[in-house]
């Protein structure tokens, strides 16, 4: 994996204590053509699979796959449109190939990806997979999942502590290659991002065994291949009931 100078990248991917079968998948990307580079920067992709033990890993890889391909090729400008457009893009070959494959029906994937051109940051994201921005000590969550129980506590039916342990906190209200369509979460406007930001992307096997004062001490100890080590096998610790990825990406 080539990266070019001005940041450090590390990801991570784990099975988890209980599971048999990694349904996460991830993946890191920049053009090796300078002015593609200038124009795309550098992509980072977190998908978490659903749909049993086949169809999860097909879904979350063709998403991450074809986010990366959409993302390199196509012909917006805007690196946010762009970024849209590649969810559109690995939605529907999510479900081209559900409808192929009758065994693979139902299969969906979150999908969490970011952009980083210059000192701009670009996101998109379906599902419960998160996007975290470390900015002088204090963990951001740049994404709201789309779930059941953060729904309940967006309308002040659950309070956000009892949602740490509610039983249905892993319910999706979204998810890629489900529904007929898809509204990806982003934001208006880039986020700006300085020298010693740090970004993380990850899946719910992490965020959901992990606080955020544990994230972000980590994340703000430790060199970010190091980190990753030390997140992932602190869910472990935790109990590690699901699947772990990580990518972490520290502006120099």
């Amino acid at each position: 994996m080539k990266v070019r100078p001005g940041v450090e990248v590390a990801s991570l991917t784990d099975v988890g204590c209980e599971r048999e079968n990694n349904e996460d998948s991830y993946a890191y990307w920049e053009s090796e053509d300078d002015r593609e580079f200038e124009r795309l920067g550098r992509l980072v992709i977190v998908a978490d699979g659903m749909g049993g033990v086949e169809g999860g890993q097909f879904a979350s890889r063709i998403a991450v796959e074809s986010v990366q391909h959409a993302y390199a090729s196509g012909p917006e400008s805007n690196p946010q449109q762009q970024l849209l457009a590649a969810f559109q893009f690995a939605h529907a070959e999510v479900q081209k190939k559900a409808h192929q494959n009758p065994e693979l029906r139902g299969m969906g994937t979150t999908l969490t990806a970011f952009a980083l051109v210059g000192p701009h940051l670009y996101y998109a994201h379906v599902g419960d997979s998160r996007l975290y921005l470390l900015r002088a000590g204090k963990l951001q969550a740049l994404t709201r999942d789309h779930s059941l129980v953060a729904r309940l506590v967006e309308n002040g039916v659950v309070s956000a502590r009892d949602a740490e342990s509610h039983p249905q906190k892993h319910v999706l209200t979204a998810a890629v290659g489900v529904s007929d369509e898809i509204r990806p979460d982003y934001s208006p406007e880039p986020v700006p991002v300085q020298a010693s930001n740090v970004l993380m992307a990850c899946s719910d096997g992490l965020w959901g065994q992990l606080s955020e004062q544990e994230m972000a001490e980590i994340l703000t100890r430790k060199e970010p291949a190091e980190a990753c080590r030390a997140l992932v096998e602190l869910a472990k610790d935790h109990g590690g009931p699901d699947n772990i990825t990580v990518q972490i990406v520290r502006v120099n």
